[in-house]
């Protein structure tokens, strides 16, 4: 049985949250949270599988709860699910260690559709916040100068041509399926792929992995 955090002030918007969450993941126990403090502290007590956490709560932000999730229980799955589409709300809560971003303004089906990529190892993400990630990180690359050729790597790692295709497209924010008919691959390959590189880069998230496609210069290419 998952186990779900679900982090909302709003009852009604937690109650919809939640009967969502339940379609997705049927049977899950879901420990619901209205303010940041009573969340950390649920993330002391309970090993979550998932957790949906909004941005915007009365005594902080959820980013608070993402960090501490990555902290203390590095195999949750965080999404957020909120409101804020800017980067000011996004980059850091990627950089916390978010797995997906989520803006409320989307459909039940079109909600519930993202969440059920979580099951597939994929990051649930908004389309227009996938094309903000990928315009960031595209912009940043630009503005870098080249990559020295002794600098490509991260030091005592060596990605291989394959991987480091793997992990542009994974940057640019394709899915698994994508990346597999992309290169002609199977989705399951492409995952022991991702898998590979997360432990050779030492990431835990697709926001950090874009990091490291830049800084390999994989963007310019």
């Amino acid at each position: 049985m998952k186990q779900i955090l679900l982090l909302e002030d709003l009852p009604e918007i937690r109650a919809w949250l939640k009967s969502l969450a339940l379609q997705v993941f049927p049977g899950a126990h879901i420990s619901e949270s209205a303010r940041v403090h009573d969340a950390l502290e649920l993330v002391n007590a309970v090993r979550f599988d998932v957790a949906l956490c909004d941005l915007g709560l009365p005594d902080g932000s959820g980013v608070e709860v993402i960090q501490a999730l990555r902290e203390k229980q590095p195999d949750v799955q965080s999404v957020v699910v909120t409101i804020h589409d800017d980067d000011e709300h996004l980059f850091p809560a990627l950089q916390a260690g978010a797995f997906g971003y989520l803006l409320k303004e989307q459909s039940r089906e079109q909600l519930t559709e993202q969440l059920h990529r979580i099951s597939q190892g994929e990051p649930p993400l908004s389309p227009s916040i996938a094309r903000r990630v990928i315009q960031y990180f595209t912009a940043q690359a630009r503005q870098q100068p080249p990559v020295q050729e002794a600098d490509s790597v991260t030091p005592h790692v060596q990605l291989t041509d394959r991987e480091n295709e793997v992990l542009l497209r994974v940057a640019k924010g394709f899915t698994l399926p994508e990346i597999g008919v992309q290169l002609n691959l199977s989705r399951h390959t492409i995952a022991d792929y991702v898998k590979q590189i997360y432990r050779k880069l030492n990431v835990s998230s697709r926001a950090e992995a874009a990091l490291e496609a830049q800084r390999l210069g994989l963007f310019r290419r």
